[in-house]
C-alpha cells in the first residue's frame, strides 16, 4: 500500500472503528503504524506536500518548522480522527469556529467540507502562514487575529520559540521551557463565540478550562466541541464545571464513551480530545 492509499484508507475507516479511537486499543497502535510514514512521505521536507484526502480533497501543506515540531507532527492519528468527524458531520453543523488555528490545517480542512469556518490565531508568524496556506488551497476562512479569552480586549501572549504550538496566554502554562518570547494580543470573548457557532475545535493551550468555565451549561445546548484538555486541574475543573447539568462529556480514551467520573476525564494531549455536546452520544 503506498502512502496516499494509506492515509485514504485510514480516512475512509476511521468513523466505523470510533470504538477503537481509544490509544489503548491494538486498532489504534496499527493506525497509528500507518499515519507515520505515510505522512513523512507525503508532507515531509523531501515530498510535493500534496495529497488527496479521502472524503475532503485536494490538499496542499507545504513542510513548515515551528521549532522543534514541524507540519508533519498535525497530521497525528488523533488529528485524523477529527478531520474523519468533521467529514461525516457535515450536515449536522454549519457554523465551525476554530479556536488556535495555528497554520490553518483544520480551517482548510473545514472549508473543503462546506462549512463556515472562523479562525482564530494570535501568532503573527502563524497567522502569515495561515493566509499562505488558505490561497494555496483555494479556500477562504474568516481569519481573525486575535486569542480567545474570557472577554473581548488584549492579554499578554508568550511565543514558546522551540515549540510554537505551545505558544499561549500567559499564565495559561507552568514549566516552561527555552527561549521565551511575549507580546500583546487582542482577545475575543469565548461566550460570544460559542453562542454564535454550532461546533468549536479548541485548542487553547492550557487555557482551556478557564473560557469554558466562564459560560453557564445552558449556554452550550445549540453547541458543541472537540478540544485538547492540558492537565489534570483543567480536567477537573471542566467535570466540575458540567457535572450537574444535561451537557455531557465524551472521551477518546474511552473511544467516546461518555464521561461518568473525573477519573475517565483526559488530562493530557497523550489521552486525545474530550468532546462536549448536549448531545446523548456522541455523532458517529
Amino acid at each position: 500500500m503506498n502512502s496516499q492509499s494509506a492515509l485514504n484508507f485510514i480516512l475512509e475507516v476511521l468513523p466505523s472503528l470510533n470504538h477503537y479511537h481509544s490509544r489503548e486499543s491494538s486498532v489504534y497502535g496499527y493506525l497509528d503504524e500507518l499515519v507515520k510514514p505515510a505522512i513523512d512521505d507525503l508532507f515531509g521536507p523531501r515530498s510535493e506536500c500534496k495529497a488527496h484526502l479521502h472524503g475532503i480533497g485536494d490538499f496542499s501543506l507545504p513542510y513548515f518548522t515551528m521549532g522543534n515540531i514541524n507540519s508533519t507532527h498535525l497530521f497525528g492519528l488523533d488529528e485524523l480522527i477529527i478531520f474523519s468527524f468533521y467529514g461525516i458531520n457535515s450536515s449536522r453543523y454549519r457554523n465551525v469556529a476554530d479556536l488556535g488555528a495555528n497554520i490553518g490545517l483544520h480551517s482548510i480542512c473545514l472549508s473543503k467540507l462546506g462549512y463556515n469556518v472562523d479562525a482564530f490565531e494570535p501568532d503573527p508568524i502563524h497567522l502569515d502562514r495561515i493566509n499562505e496556506n488558505i490561497n494555496l488551497n483555494s479556500v477562504f476562512p474568516n481569519i481573525i487575529p486575535s486569542a480567545v479569552s474570557t472577554e473581548d480586549g488584549s492579554a499578554e501572549f508568550t511565543r514558546v520559540v522551540g515549540n510554537t504550538t505551545g505558544s499561549h496566554l500567559s499564565g495559561a502554562k507552568d514549566n516552561l521551557y527555552g527561549a521565551l518570547e511575549k507580546f500583546e494580543v487582542s482577545t475575543r470573548s469565548f461566550l460570544k463565540i460559542l453562542l454564535e457557532h454550532d461546533l468549536l475545535k479548541i485548542d487553547v493551550e492550557g487555557h482551556e478550562a478557564t473560557i469554558i468555565c466562564s459560560t453557564s451549561p445552558c449556554d452550550w445546548v445549540g453547541s458543541d466541541a472537540i478540544l485538547e484538555v492540558g492537565s489534570l486541574s483543567n480536567a477537573e475543573m471542566i467535570y466540575n464545571h458540567f457535572r450537574e447539568s444535561n451537557i455531557n462529556l465524551f472521551a477518546q480514551s474511552s473511544s467516546w464513551q461518555k464521561v461518568e467520573s473525573l477519573a475517565d476525564m483526559p488530562s493530557s494531549y497523550k489521552d486525545g480530545s474530550l468532546f462536549i455536546s448536549s448531545k446523548k452520544q456522541m455523532p458517529w
